[in-house]
């Protein structure tokens, strides 16, 4: 009778322990999930691969020549380098860490954007003021679309019906039909606009000016300019305060901009668009990446030939990690 009544007893006790484990190991899935990031190293023709967890660099893979803007596809699997002096698109699987294939790009690829179901890479072409529609997976160009000189800059809505293109020397941004594949409208900006970035919803864009020294705010519906953000480093000339990479956090309020020259990253209020703070990295910091989470944000350095990593939630910079020569561009992924 004794042990019939301690039955009820028991099973409580093994509904908790198994209730405990299988919460320790929903931790040590969640804990399994590297945070891997991915630095195009425009010298040194390769791509450092970086552990976040430890801040450890893991591999750097020889590339094609003059890596800049990289690409990687939403399920992390697949990096796409831009080999801007090979005229070609290198396709690296993650998973080995080997260029499997190459795709055609036309003329010195600069930058690059993925359609939001990874299907097509839109890609500026420098050389010959186009931007090239490549499909991915039948490897074959789909459409090349007159832009102004020396684009640059790439930015997508959400939903891929809009391509943004900025050209450094006519210093516009572009309004590109994704159907139609034409330019609809076209937004003058500062001088040597270098980057494009829509905030989650699609409601702003953000394109940053390296010898304009702004950033400008656009709404995309209309589309016109709504605001002109400026940049003031006490010590520093106005002259190497220049905007070059963007990054926004999913729910708008925090905009970063990276300085080039001046070696500091800013941090803009999303509502106020006002500058809140500026962080000391490397030296020439060119692009900007968020890990998934939010959390941490990498710059690339190129003449300090390193990453600096700012604690997005605490706002400061707590690591910096060598990489290979002259570091462009960054990605990073779950994975």
């Amino acid at each position: 009778m004794q042990l019939l009544k301690n039955i009820p007893r028991e099973r409580n006790v093994m509904n908790r322990l198994l209730a405990t484990t299988a919460a320790a190991l929903a931790a040590s899935a969640v804990a399994a999930v590297a945070q891997t990031v991915y630095v195009s190293n425009e010298r040194g023709n390769s791509i450092t691969i970086i552990d976040h967890e430890s801040g450890e660099v893991v591999e750097e893979v020889p590339v094609g020549q003059r890596p800049r803007g990289i690409n990687l596809s939403s399920d992390g699997k697949t990096l796409y380098i831009l080999a801007s002096d090979d005229n070609r698109v290198e396709v690296m699987d993650t998973e080995t860490r080997q260029v499997t294939h190459h795709l055609p790009s036309g003329p010195d690829p600069e930058l690059g954007i993925l359609s939001p179901d990874d299907k097509i890479l839109y890609v500026a072409n420098e050389d010959d003021n186009l931007v090239t529609a490549i499909d991915v997976e039948n490897r074959s160009i789909i459409a090349e679309i007159p832009v102004g000189i020396e684009p640059e800059g790439m930015g997508i809505t959400s939903d891929g019906k809009t391509v943004v293109n900025t050209s450094e020397t006519t210093n516009m941004a572009h309004f590109i039909d994704t159907e139609t594949y034409e330019i609809y409208a076209n937004i003058l900006v500062d001088q040597r606009p270098r980057f494009a970035e829509f905030t989650a919803d699609d409601s702003l864009l953000y394109v940053s000016a390296e010898i304009g020294g702004t950033v400008k705010v656009i709404d995309p519906s209309v589309p016109e300019v709504l605001h002109t953000i400026t940049f003031e480093i006490p010590g520093v000339p106005q002259e190497a305060i220049q905007p070059v990479g963007v990054r926004v956090t999913e729910d708008g309020s925090k905009v970063y901009v990276a300085l080039g020259p001046s070696n500091r990253v800013a941090l803009v209020n999303g509502e106020t668009w006002e500058v809140e703070e500026y962080f000391l990295v490397g030296q020439r910091v060119w692009q900007l990446a968020f890990t998934p989470d939010e959390k941490f944000l990498y710059t690339t350095n190129g003449i300090s030939n390193d990453v600096s990593v700012i604690d997005v939630e605490n706002n400061e910079v707590v690591r910096s990690i060598p990489v290979g020569e002259q570091p462009w561009g960054v990605q990073i992924g779950d994975h």
